[in-house]
């Protein structure tokens, strides 16, 4: 048994998909959860500028003694995860293997539609991944930057004209392919699952990529021997790199726990 927490870190607001995920899946997991609000969004930076970011993040996280880091980030998953890994001596996962394991098994026509950040996009991970998963994989990618922006502004329930619009833009070629399964390559994404999933239409499987980041987590724990067994709920902490008050607003209604006035700013610069 091993009772230190997990560690998760995103770009701002969306890796709480991620969060959300591990603690219904490990309620007793301790968590410590990094957004860099103040740097958002990631996926318009270069390799070397999000790989700084990257490991400053993890620089923070390491001063929790964690068991495990998650990146619950499309673009720092797809670019610096292999640096992070050779740095670092405790497993680090990201969201890019998980999810499109997940995409490679529920695709029924080999047409699978992928979108993310400019950077996740220009990496090629996600379809380098599945093409080894299942050869022969058609992949229809789309780089969609300002969902980012809309998420951390609160623009992505239902009903927003400015959300639709902007998300009709982005999927009308993907949906023209004729995909079967839609990967959500960023974890903010799934906030407008419900917007995304009535524009693509019952035919087409929205891969989720924190939810499916979860799972594997919680799979390598349990093989690895690091699952925490006590009985009891784990606690949850918060920090960002900005602000507290929009985040504790936009996280208290996602997550459905009341995170407000337990979320601390810290500067990341100095790690």
């Amino acid at each position: 048994m091993d009772t230190r927490p997990i560690g998760v870190f995103d770009s701002g607001l969306g890796g709480l998909t991620a969060l959300r995920e591990l603690a219904r899946l490990m309620p007793e997991e301790d968590l410590v959860y990094f957004g860099d609000t103040g740097r958002v969004p990631y996926g318009g930076r270069s390799p070397q500028v999000i790989t700084r970011y990257a490991r400053q993040d993890v620089a923070f996280l390491r001063t929790f003694d964690p068991k495990a880091i998650v990146i619950a980030c499309g673009t720092v998953s797809a670019t610096a995860l292999d640096a992070l890994r050779e740095e670092n001596p405790i497993p680090i996962f990201g969201v890019v293997e998980p999810t499109a394991r997940a995409a490679a098994h529920v695709t029924r026509n080999g047409r699978v539609g992928l979108i993310g950040t400019r950077a996740s996009i220009r990496s090629g991970a996600y379809g380098r991944e599945l093409g080894r998963l299942k050869p022969g994989v058609e992949v229809t990618a789309r780089a969609c930057p300002l969902l980012v922006s809309l998420v951390e502004n609160g623009r992505f329930r239902p009903g927003d004209i400015v959300a639709e619009t902007v998300v009709a833009e982005y999927l009308t070629p993907i949906k023209a392919a004729g995909v079967d399964a839609l990967i959500l390559g960023c974890t903010h994404y799934p906030l407008m699952r419900d917007i995304i999933g009535a524009f693509m239409g019952p035919g087409v499987t929205l891969v989720d990529a924190g939810e499916q980041c979860a799972r594997w987590v919680k799979k390598q724990l349990e093989w690895d021997g690091l699952r925490n067994q006590r009985p009891g709920a784990g606690r949850h902490r918060f920090f960002v790199s900005d602000s507290a008050g929009d985040f504790s607003e936009l996280a208290t209604a996602f997550l459905g726990e009341d995170v407000r006035g337990g979320v601390e700013q810290i500067d990341i610069t100095a790690y």
